[in-house]
């Protein structure tokens, strides 16, 4: 029985008392921390050396934090809004500080991606892994306890528990450590803000050895607002959005590409001969073969990431394909065998399966009766079915007494159907509070579930292979990366340098499952070019140091200027498809490079219809349908005000003109001649309403001309 602890403070005795020894803490990634009991622990473990603290996570989340008094001005009263009461992982805040005390440490398998680039004590302890090894590897680090936060209904005896956003690894780290025997305490702290979901993520209080209840547990969730979505975003999710077959699985992951693709596909349902003047306006070779109708039959999704964008095709209709726990009934909904409506037809197909049998055993009607096929009323009685005192023979072989059933005792639709699989979940304030209050006929449609039911087709103990394999039909598996080699291998996850930028997470899983499923497509995506310090780069290049997915996986890679389909293609295919897609500006040196190697062709040169390949000629083909409303900056909304968007924009300007010296001093000459003046809320917002500094003068100015 679960020991119900009233104070965080209470539940870090017992912990300390029930482990002897080190502590080793597993904590979900992202959201799923208890950041007050975590910090409670922490604090309590800081203030002793004589033992030790290893914490084992990834994705921990901190506040906004500025980097420069400006941005540290413009971000106080907008994280006060936003985040409201969230309270900051106190190991994070050391981590970054390089303040981490030497007895504690932490290791994660997944970073907020850059923070951590040059900290050395997040580079060193970083743990390289697939998100379907992080069970396995957490039992390796030797973990004692886990650490949860949960959403709770109900009160005492009848308290109800969901895991909420991270179902997605404590099963199997459970599991793993109790099979061999290793001691494991596991801690569930409720958190009423929460969303209580339902279906794989619910658990029993039992679950845990301790529920905390305390008040303290109970704080905002963390919630990244909305990113713009830039032109260059938007031909990207354009160019994917046509690669999505109606009908099939999508998976899709968070941040300014995921909300591009969802409303690239809310696009192409609602606004069809606009969506193909779009695609046909940014495409050098046509649209011919995409996929560019409606969804008539629906999505499917199915990612380890719920994210934002896949509510907003919930809502929008498109997200509604349903998908069955049984292979039977699941391939015969694919073949067209047979619809979610039940008939006399559902059961006479499976019993020619032999799924069930004439007569029906008792196992047979509990089946039918929890997939909608039967009423809930149906009972077996001798040689009878019996529903509300109508007595049937229990025979389907009879046409007439099939007949009969299915005029009294059939249920009207297929009950228990899917419409969305997750992971885990992350996303702005008001995605939170539509989990929190949508329908429950409607909640009951998305399943948070175990990442190595999501992430693979095959895995030690669910045995569901085949079922998943004819739910994920006509999957288009979407991920981002950051360099693509002209060969075709990807860089994801770290710098040439060894640096880690973010982490592999389940990228590779997407990756074989696109090519292991026979109707399955990868989409690696990314942005043509990159930005920083060292000037604009092409993110199309001959090789790379190092590389998260192997060219020997390459399947279809799509920037903002097309979609290269590299599978099954020769080497010097491959190079022409992604030169093609490259930013003009760095396409002669490409093919330069390759020529060099050998691997294209000495007289090869470049087709006219992709030399074009700029971002101001996108700008110009996509601004009308911005202005049109179709793709507009924030297409799921904003938590920033008008000025507050303003400022931004203005300070992004002037934080890039920072890096190039060049474009500083142009700013700062145009600055000179053309005086203008700043709105006074925002001078004050950003602490410079009165200036004390020549610095102060010269960044007002600045700010004032990039208004």
């Amino acid at each position: 029985m679960a020991q119900f602890v009233d104070s965080i403070e209470a539940a870090v005795d017992r912990v300390l008392d029930t482990v002897k020894g080190d502590v080793v803490l597993g904590i979900p990634l992202a959201i799923g921390k208890p950041n007050p009991f975590v910090n409670a622990l922490y604090r309590r473990m800081k203030g002793n050396p004589a033992r030790r603290l290893r914490i084992v996570t990834a994705l921990s989340l901190e506040k906004p934090v500025g980097k420069s008094e400006l941005e540290e001005h413009f971000l106080g009263p907008l994280v006060e809004r936003v985040f409201e009461d969230y309270p900051d992982l106190l190991y994070v805040k050391d981590l970054r500080a390089g303040t981490l005390p030497a007895h504690i440490e932490v290791r994660e398998f997944f970073m907020k991606t850059g923070d951590y680039l040059g900290n050395p004590a997040a580079q060193q302890n970083y743990i390289s892994t697939n998100y379907t090894f992080v069970a396995r590897d957490m039992a390796v680090q030797g973990m004692n306890v886990i650490a949860q936060a949960v959403g709770a209904k109900g009160e005492g005896e009848g308290m109800r528990l969901s895991l909420s956003s991270n179902p997605d690894v404590v099963f199997e780290v459970v599991e793993k450590l109790r099979a061999a025997g290793q001691p494991l305490l596991t801690v569930g702290v409720v958190n009423r803000k929460m969303p209580f979901m339902p279906n794989g993520a619910e658990v029993a209080p039992e679950f845990f050895d301790l529920v905390v209840t305390d008040p303290a547990g109970t704080h905002a969730v963390f919630c990244p607002p909305n990113n713009k979505v830039s032109a260059a975003d938007y031909a990207i999710g354009l160019h994917a959005s046509a690669l999505v077959a109606d009908g099939g699985t999508l998976q899709i992951g968070i941040g300014s590409l995921g909300d591009a693709i969802a409303q690239a596909l809310i696009v192409r349902d609602r606004h069809g001969d606009e969506y193909r003047r779009i695609l046909e306006s940014i495409s050098p070779d046509g649209i011919e073969g995409r996929e560019l109708g409606r969804f008539d039959l629906g999505l499917y999704g199915c990612s380890e990431m719920f994210v934002n964008g896949f509510l907003k095709l919930i809502e929008a209709g498109i997200i509604r394909r349903e998908v069955f726990g049984d292979v039977t009934l699941q391939r015969a909904l694919n073949e067209g065998e047979i619809d979610e409506t039940v008939t006399p037809r559902t059961l006479a197909l499976l019993l020619r399966h032999g799924r069930i049998h004439s007569p029906l055993s008792a196992d047979d009607v509990a089946y039918l009766k929890h997939w909608g096929v039967l009423r809930e009323g149906v009972q077996l009685d001798g040689d009878k079915l019996v529903l509300d005192g109508t007595k049937l023979p229990n025979d389907l072989i009879s046409e007439a007494n099939l007949a009969r059933i299915g005029e009294t005792m059939l249920g009207s639709r297929l009950s228990h159907g899917i419409f969305m699989t997750g992971g885990f979940f992350l996303g702005p304030r008001d995605f939170y509070e539509r989990l929190r209050t949508m329908p429950p006929q409607e909640l009951a449609k998305i399943d948070m579930t175990r990442i190595d039911f999501i992430n693979q087709l095959y895995s030690d103990n669910d045995g569901q292979a085949a079922v998943k394999r004819a739910q994920r039909r006509k999957a288009r598996f979407m991920n981002t990366t950051m360099i693509v080699t002209l060969l075709g291998a990807a860089c994801s996850d770290a710098l040439e340098s060894g640096q880690v930028v973010s982490g592999v997470g389940g990228q590779y899983n997407f990756v074989a499952m696109a090519h292991a499923l026979p109707d399955a497509r990868l989409l690696m995506m990314l942005r043509a070019t990159h930005d920083n310090k060292d000037g604009l780069k092409s993110s199309i290049v001959w090789s790379y140091g190092h590389v998260t997915i192997p060219r020997h996986l390459r399947d279809i890679v799509v920037t903002e200027y097309g979609a290269a389909d590299l599978r099954g293609q020769s080497d010097s295919e491959v190079v022409k498809r992604l030169i093609a897609v490259a930013d003009s500006r760095f396409q002669e040196e490409l093919i330069r490079q390759a020529k060099a190697h050998g691997k294209l062709e000495s007289n090869y040169e470049l087709p006219e219809r992709y030399r074009h390949n700029l971002p101001e000629a996108l700008e110009e083909k996509l601004h009308p349908w911005a202005q049109a409303g179709l793709l507009p900056d924030f297409p799921f909304g904003t938590d920033l005000t008008e000025d507050e968007l303003h400022i931004v924009r203005a300070l992004k300007r002037l934080k890039h003109a920072t890096q190039h010296p060049g474009e500083l001093l142009t700013m700062a000459i145009k600055s000179l001649w053309e005086s203008k003046d700043a709105p006074l809320p925002y001078l004050e917002r950003l602490g410079l309403a009165e200036t004390h500094s020549f610095k102060d003068a010269f960044v007002k100015r600045l700010l004032a001309n990039n208004l």
